[in-house]
């Protein structure tokens, strides 16, 4: 086991991520490198003694604010140790609670501006727990997902399709358990409704072994722009008006809530004293709350929810 690989390969993911990303929307993202010390991690004073003042990693955040296509996006890089693992990040697995880590990833998230286009997720991860005497233990997790505001039929199975052939090669059986997976996992329970179409997703892989699972983990990262970006050049020029971004902004609101509640990297982070900016670039920059709203019968809007927000074997569809 290599830690040094798997970071190589998540800087440069990022890099590549960031390149396409840059050449579709037109404009540049901005580079946002910092460090954190175990300090800032634990809340301990940096003049208490040499643990305090042992650097603790950081991360590049690359972050694009009112781009042509995007309204906000984000593509962090981080790579962060600590003497104790977060409850988030224990909470599979009860026996390394306590234990050190060294946790590194690419998450990102896009926001477009056209309602047509929609958001999305993607995230790799790998982790290493460390100390208490033992053998180091290693995981790695991840995945991709889909939030449309206006569903196409043919977009979802572009997608679905897409995720099924980044996780065929290591097993056919995969694809089905991990695309439930997703979908049990980005739900929102106190709303019973779905975040979006889902995608795949998966945690504490650390079987058959490392080179198998980094390979996995590095199909799921190299199939991410095959996954998206024909969706965006499909939809990018949709003509749009008040009304879709007016929903857009109402269902970015079901984004903020799964953020914010449920989701285990922003739990992660917070719980690891991360750097709060690149916790929170997930949020939408424009969003809305209205009191028990529904959609208007027989609307495009009223379609998302009957046809699309609900699980279904994308992959299998006919486009």
């Amino acid at each position: 086991m290599t830690i040094d690989l798997v970071k190589d390969y998540l800087a440069g993911l990022q890099d590549r991520i960031v390149t396409e990303l840059e050449r579709i929307d037109g404009h540049p993202f901005r580079s946002d490198t910092w460090q954190r010390s175990e300090a800032e991690a634990t809340g301990l004073d940096p003049k208490e003694g040499e643990t305090a003042r042992l650097n603790a990693g950081g991360g590049d955040t690359r972050i694009i604010e009112e781009g042509a296509l995007f309204e906000r996006g984000g593509v962090a890089f981080s790579r962060v140790r600590g003497s104790k693992l977060p409850p988030s990040a224990s909470a599979a697995r009860q026996e390394l609670a306590g234990r050190g880590f060294e946790a590194m990833g690419v998450s990102l998230v896009l926001h477009p501006r056209n309602p047509y286009v929609p958001t999305v997720h993607m995230n790799v991860r790998f982790f290493v727990a460390t100390g208490g005497g033992k053998a180091p233990v290693f995981w790695f997790g991840g995945g991709m997902d889909l939030t449309p505001y206006y569903g196409f039929e043919e977009d979802c199975v572009h997608f679905h399709r897409t995720c099924r052939s980044a996780l065929d090669p290591f097993g056919e059986d995969l694809h089905p358990r991990f695309k439930r997976w997703c979908d049990d996992y980005f739900f929102l329970k106190h709303r019973d409704e779905p975040r979006g179409i889902g995608g795949v997703f998966f945690d504490d892989l650390h079987e058959p072994g490392f080179e198998q699972c980094f390979a996995l983990m590095r199909s799921v990262g190299d199939n991410f722009l095959p996954a998206y970006v024909p969706i965006v050049e499909r939809r990018r020029g949709a003509a749009f008006g008040d009304r879709e971004r007016d929903f857009q902004a109402y269902r970015r609101g079901r984004y903020v809530e799964f953020n914010l509640v449920y989701d285990r990297g922003t739990l992660f982070g917070l719980q690891s004293g991360g750097r709060i900016e690149s916790i929170l670039m997930s949020l939408p920059p424009v969003v809305k709350w209205r009191y028990d709203w529904k959609p208007e019968a027989g609307s495009a809007e009223a379609r998302l929810y009957e046809e699309f927000l609900r699980p279904k074997d994308w992959a299998g569809s006919s486009s």
